[in-house]
């Protein structure tokens, strides 16, 4: 008997028939990566040196694909991003091969990355590649200065607890079987 991937298959039902049939308006769509380019140059522009990498891209194309969602975003020559042309053809092009919702937050939840089919420019695939092994989002920074340092710190705190007891819900069990003694002329570990 087959197990499935998710606990709950009627999601999975539920994003394929939304994915699949329903599209959003093209004005959505653009509004939406306007806004997820505005939060990635906001954490580039915290760290100099990915501007630095980046801008050294300038012009290139990088498209990013995920089931029938997609991004074309172009590096600036200050280091950041935009949104490309539609006519613009892709130096390179990273695909999500992960088709299941839940296993990318599964894979997420464990701090793996997820499964991706890279074709175009190798240089350019290691600036990326570099891009998201070192830039991270220091979100309890940003939250301080809304709500303030104390305030701040609790609240990460807290999601830092959260996280945690998920990635110990969604790494399975170890089996821990009992370690045999060691016989004669064998070293005990």
């Amino acid at each position: 008997m087959a197990t499935p991937s998710t606990p709950f298959p009627f999601l999975n039902d539920l994003f394929e028939k939304l994915s699949g049939g329903l599209q959003p308006p093209p004005w959505m769509v653009d509004e939406v990566q306007r806004r997820l380019v505005l939060l990635v140059n906001h954490v580039l522009m915290q760290e100099p040196e990915a501007q630095a990498r980046l801008a050294r891209q300038a012009g290139r194309v990088l498209e990013a694909r995920w089931r029938v969602f997609v991004v074309r975003l172009a590096a600036t020559p200050a280091g950041l991003l935009d949104l490309a042309p539609a006519e613009a053809l892709p130096d390179l092009t990273l695909t999500l091969t992960e088709e299941s919702p839940w296993q990318l937050a599964q894979a997420a939840l464990r701090g793996d990355k997820p499964p991706v089919r890279i074709a175009g420019d190798v240089q350019f695939a290691a600036e990326v590649d570099w891009l998201v092994n070192h830039v991270r989002w220091d979100l309890e920074e940003d939250l301080s200065r809304v709500v303030g340092d104390v305030p701040a710190h609790a609240m990460g705190e807290a999601a830092r607890r959260m996280v945690q007891a998920l990635r110990q819900f969604a790494r399975p069990a170890a089996t821990s079987a009992p370690v045999p003694p060691a016989g004669p002329g064998q070293a005990g570990a």
